[in-house]
């Protein structure tokens, strides 16, 4: 198809602005101000897949998980991925269906349930840092330790809190039936929560297993498996900077992937916050002729794809 194709990665605590605003309504509400972004690129001619994070909305699954241990079966982690992506695809079904609506524009929207495959053998799951779920006091934490087999972590002094491994995305399992919704000019969503994360056993069957995967890292393998034109990753913040918080700070317009890949291994972008979207972009860029990378903030998205504002990285 003639039309070019743009991977959206929108982050989870995006849906969950503060912890005033975590009820589904809140999240609805902030899921509306992603989805007129969305209908603007629709608009403008793009096909569209759509992925999303689900950190915090996987902590409130396991916490009342943790709650009702005593009237029902605990849910294993990956079952908490494959809630998430059926919840929160539905609010963006149901927004984005209303928001084209009122554009008069009538588009197909599905939600698929998708797994990632990893490698059982991944080096993470050796050294699950990855913390997820509610925080705990330390005696709590250690109890849930001895009796669950958790593995525990103080996190920034704010509490302990379980901790899974992360391992690398290998590939989507749902990838052709994503390429076939696409070809029938659908609106998809994806890879919620970086994926339901899976891996072969010993007989070569797909199993659960009890992971996270990088949401940004995931959208980048996606989108380089659909050789994509573009992978967009909206933020709290319309530019990257360098020198952040300092008096030196500089927005940035345009990265070449080497000057980017050369200011992450300077330490320049936060390892929770910019790194990993940045190092995705850089993933996705490098690998993919002429595609291009956009990060910038949900509302001003038309105007970035103007060039007006965002952080642009290109090949060169």
């Amino acid at each position: 198809m003639s039309k070019k194709l743009a991977v959206i990665a929108v982050g989870g605590n995006a849906l969950i602005p503060d912890d005033q605003h975590c009820s589904y309504q809140d999240q609805y509400n902030a899921i509306l101000k992603n989805a007129e972004s969305v209908a603007d690129m629709i608009e403008a001619g793009w096909r569209v897949v759509l992925t999303h994070g689900n950190g915090p909305q996987v902590g409130f699954i396991l916490r009342r998980s943790e709650l009702a241990s005593l009237e029902v079966p605990t849910e294993p982690l990956d079952c908490a991925v494959a809630d998430t992506q059926g919840s929160i695809g539905y609010h963006f079904q149901n927004a984005l269906n209303n928001v084209l609506k009122r554009r008069n524009i009538h588009k197909p929207i599905a939600s698929i349930v998708t797994q990632t495959i990893v490698s059982k053998n991944d080096p993470a799951f050796s050294k699950p840092t990855k913390p997820i779920g509610a925080f705990m006091d330390e005696k709590t934490a250690k109890e849930r330790q001895n009796t669950l087999g958790w593995n525990i972590m103080e996190d920034s002094g704010r509490g302990w809190r379980r901790t899974v491994a992360s391992p690398q995305p290998i590939a989507i399992q749902e990838l052709s039936t994503i390429r076939s919704l696409l070809d029938q000019d659908i609106l998809v969503i994806a890879c919620g929560g970086g994926g339901i994360p899976v891996a072969f056993d010993d007989q070569e069957e797909l199993i659960g297993v009890e992971a996270v995967i990088d949401k940004d890292l995931a959208s980048a393998l996606l989108a380089k498996e659909l050789k994509a034109d573009l992978l967009l990753i909206p933020t709290g913040v319309e530019q990257v900077a360098i020198n952040f918080g300092t008096p030196e700070q500089q927005w940035l317009d345009t990265l070449t992937v080497q000057d980017a890949r050369h200011f992450s291994e300077k330490g320049e972008f936060g390892e929770g916050s910019m790194g990993p979207k940045i190092n995705a972009v850089i993933d996705f860029v490098s690998e993919v002729p002429d595609a291009q990378g956009l990060i910038t903030s949900p509302d001003v998205i038309k105007e970035a794809l103007e060039r007006k504002t965002g952080t642009w990285i290109v090949n060169n």
